[in-house]
């Protein structure tokens, strides 16, 4: 990565307080909590995010991008700071639902190009989980007056056994993944083994062109 750093400003919510252990990848962390989370997306989108979470609904920090088209090989870097807040949480019985929001700004710099762009990035995720089942869906914009990249992604897990929060649980995760702006060409799948524990979480997997995909979290 070439450029200035810009600094990071983020924030979202937590997962805390759910009857059921965290299963789902998010920007986020419980109260006075910091949540740092990596994926490694096929041959097309790299990025590495820091959370601080004041208080269970919203959380400070930042994220590092690259995302690397897949049609011609472009590259954009981008730094940016967010604001991500917990917009919705329904506790149920034995599950729990959740919707977030996000908006900041940031700075990008594109191959071939001097200096940097101002981006702009929003997004909203809903999510849906028990110990047995979750299901994701998520949108995550990045645009400037040179590029516009939509990421939308959905994501169907199953976990193999019952488990408490403080025992190994494993899933099986199948996600559906389109980039938009000329990213990729089509949609892009994957089939993931999840595993956890306490606070922290790691899913690899295969594209369906036999690439990686990888995601860490870390919650402390």
């Amino acid at each position: 990565m070439t450029g200035r750093v810009t600094l990071a400003i983020s924030a979202s919510a937590a997962l805390a307080l759910a009857p059921c252990a965290p299963t789902q990848a998010k920007p986020i962390a419980f109260a006075d909590g910091t949540t740092v989370m990596g994926e490694w997306g096929g041959t097309t989108m790299r990025e590495v995010q820091v959370f601080y979470a004041p208080r269970y609904d919203l959380s400070v920090g930042g994220g590092y991008e690259q995302l690397i088209s897949d049609l011609n090989g472009a590259t954009t870097n981008i730094v940016y700071g967010r604001v991500n807040y917990l917009w919705k949480r329904w506790n149920l019985e034995d599950a729990q639902a959740n919707v977030f929001v996000w908006g900041g700004l940031g700075g990008a710099r594109v191959r071939n190009q001097s200096g940097d762009l101002l981006t702009g990035n929003a997004g909203a995720q809903f999510d849906y989980e028990t110990r047995r089942i979750y299901f994701s869906a998520k949108t995550d914009f990045q645009h400037s007056s040179e590029f516009a990249y939509r990421i939308d992604t959905a994501q169907f897990g199953v976990a193999l056994y019952p488990h408490e929060f403080n025992t190994l649980a494993t899933w099986v995760v199948v996600q559906a993944r389109n980039y938009t702006g000329g990213l990729y060409n089509g949609i892009e799948s994957s089939l993931l083994l999840r595993l956890f524990k306490g606070n922290r979480w790691i899913e690899a997997g295969a594209t369906n062109r036999g690439h990686l995909q990888a995601m860490f979290m870390v919650n402390f």
